[in-house]
């Protein structure tokens, strides 16, 4: 079964963001503004990268959508971040609806149509374990009957960490976090439009059946000064600890998270 996952890397789409702005031009100068796009990348190369890039099961695409209109020396370094990952397939679109522009990049992935597939949604500062889709395969394999019946259902692996990554390498939490949008996959029959963008994650449960797993840590939810998510006011701050030398050979692990490259890179 293809599997394709999407990531949107500063997109600059009509919908998608917590964060309001008063028209297009004011969106696109936020998401291209140096510092975030310095930060973003920063996100991406240590933090995200590295486990897309490690998958037990390499076979998968995924899509990186960006707007028509990112700045060519930004598009010149996502291009070379990526150069070695042969599952990633940039589209550089212009911006439209969020959700339909999405489903489009997701579809205009399908090898087929016809035939059903498993979807993941990854943003550009999170983190899947290096197993993620050997996993999202099995679990697909083992619910066969009811993935058969159904048009669509949601493979949840709840278990993983909040962290946030800085000179001193990575300082972390464990949780558990279902719907969260990380480690979050979709089986979709064949022949569905629809796609893992057409709902917000925290709501698939009132559209379909969830299957929920919990037993190895199977994420990094990337916290930083630019999630989106955390642009309201009264957002708390987890407990976070700096990693020691067990935690940091289990994110290297799991994740294929180097913690000297995030000193090194964090350090610049």
């Amino acid at each position: 079964m293809q599997v394709i996952g999407l990531c949107r890397f500063s997109y600059p789409g009509d919908g998608g963001f917590q964060v309001e702005h008063d028209d297009l031009a004011e969106r696109i100068a936020y998401l291209y503004d140096d510092g975030r796009m310095e930060d973003r990348f920063r996100q991406f190369e240590c933090i995200t990268l590295p486990g897309l890039k490690n998958q037990t099961d390499p076979d998968f695409t995924f899509v990186i959508v960006v707007g028509d209109q990112m700045p060519d020396k930004w598009r010149r370094r996502l291009d070379k971040l990526v150069a070695d990952m042969p599952q990633a397939v940039i589209r550089a679109l212009p911006p439209g609806p969020h959700r339909a522009v999405m489903q489009a990049a997701i579809n205009d992935a399908k090898n087929d149509p016809a035939k059903p597939c498993l979807q993941f949604r990854h943003d550009d500062d999170d983190a899947i374990a290096i197993d993620f889709v050997e996993r999202l395969r099995g679990v697909a394999a083992d619910c066969a009957g009811l993935i058969a019946e159904r048009r669509l259902v949601a493979i949840d692996f709840i278990h993983g960490y909040s962290a946030e990554a800085g000179p001193d390498g990575i300082r972390a939490v464990e949780n558990i976090m279902p719907l969260y949008g990380v480690a979050l996959g979709m089986a979709v029959k064949g022949g569905v439009q629809q796609t893992i963008m057409n709902f917000g994650h925290k709501k698939l449960n009132r559209f379909m059946p969830v299957i929920s797993l919990t037993d190895k840590a199977m994420f990094v939810r990337g916290h930083n000064r630019y999630n989106d998510s955390r642009q309201k006011p009264g957002i708390k701050t987890p407990d976070f600890q700096l990693l020691d030398p067990l935690g940091e050979a289990e994110f290297g692990a799991r994740f294929a998270i180097d913690c000297d490259q995030v000193r090194r890179v964090f350090s610049r």
